[in-house]
């Protein structure tokens, strides 16, 4: 493949990612506006994916905490509606994410330090560590840190019950 051809095609995605990022606003401007919800939305992309964010001036908005849900359910809910929404608007299946009120950035930020404790308890004792359960996304974040810091990590369970076992590498 040529560099032209390649160069193009990575301005292609581009545009794409861009363009599912302005359906995804448009889409939620709309909910939050029936909602009668404040909030502004920031659009990122990066690393082949499209960000959203819903944010306000007042971290602690009950308002659009109520959007996020006890333990992010809510927003599960709504980044599957909004990722509807573009699929129907474009036919192309979405991998955008979602955050409101920052529940996702600090909830990674969270993971990272789980994530960090597990690894220096596995260097330590040499017993594999077994994290709670934890979704598709947040999982690949996590064995994307425990690779970093050279161990090895694995997906067990099925369903709900998912999670990663954190262990030495093998010889």
């Amino acid at each position: 493949m040529s560099e032209t051809t390649e160069n193009y095609e990575v301005e292609d995605d581009l545009t794409a990612l861009e363009e599912e990022g302005d359906i995804a606003a448009d889409y939620l401007e709309e909910l939050l506006d029936i909602a009668d919800l404040d909030g502004d939305i920031d659009i990122e992309v990066r690393n082949g994916r499209t960000y959203l964010s819903v944010i306000t001036d007042d971290e602690e908005n009950e308002d659009l905490q109520a959007l996020v849900g006890r333990r992010g359910e809510v927003l599960d809910a709504l980044q599957e509606l909004v990722r509807l929404a573009v699929l129907s608007e474009t036919g192309n299946r979405s991998r955008l994410i979602l955050d409101i009120a920052n529940h996702r950035a600090n909830r990674i930020k969270r993971l990272a330090a789980l994530a960090e404790d597990a690894i220096a308890q596995v260097k330590e004792t040499g017993e594999d560590y077994h994290l709670e359960p934890l979704g598709a996304y947040e999982r690949k974040l996590v064995h994307d840190l425990v690779a970093e810091n050279g161990l090895h990590s694995e997906s067990e369970g099925e369903g709900s019950s998912r999670h990663i076992v954190i262990s030495l590498p093998e010889d």
